[in-house]
Parts: structure tokens; sequence; C-alpha cells
């Protein structure tokens, strides 16, 4: 490897704003936060919105569209579309 060149690579820990949760784990993201962690050391701090924490599809909270629902609805309020014919 090149000296020089890479980026440190650090524990952070990284904090999900929107659930509140808190993971410690490896990364080379640059921060200028810093947050005392559980075993007592301080630590980076790296802030994100969504994590596995708060994200619909981890939490199970995800919401399932009716496609065809959303059709008939549009048919019920602009009318059946009428085709044009087909060109050979």
């Amino acid at each position: 490897m090149k000296p020089d060149i890479h980026p440190e690579y650090r524990m952070v820990v990284f904090q999900d704003t929107s659930a509140g949760t808190s993971i410690l784990t490896r990364s080379t993201i640059d921060t200028t936060e810093t947050v005392v962690w559980e075993d007592g050391n301080e630590y980076p701090l790296a802030k994100v919105g969504i994590s596995s924490a708060s994200h619909p599809f981890f939490t199970g909270q995800m919401t399932i569209v009716d496609t065809a629902g959303r059709v008939e609805r549009f048919e019920r309020r602009y009318g059946h579309r009428k085709r044009a014919p087909r060109q050979s």
C-alpha cells in the first residue's frame, strides 16, 4: 500500500437521530463531533437520519401500495380511456 493516501480507519459512533439509537463500528468518515461511549472512551460521532432501527423495511411498518385500487380510482375519476386502433 502507498503511504499517506488512505483515510484513517477508526472506531466511530453512528447515531440515528430519528430513533435515538447508536452503534459503534469502524469507518473512515470525517466528523467534527465526539461522544463518550458506554465503555468510557471518547469516539467521533456521525449523526444519520435513518438506519436499520428506523427504516420501514427493517421495522416491519412498510405499507404496500395497492396498484389495482389506484387504477380503478383513476378510471372512476377520469373515465375509461379509449384505445387507438392498432395499425399494421
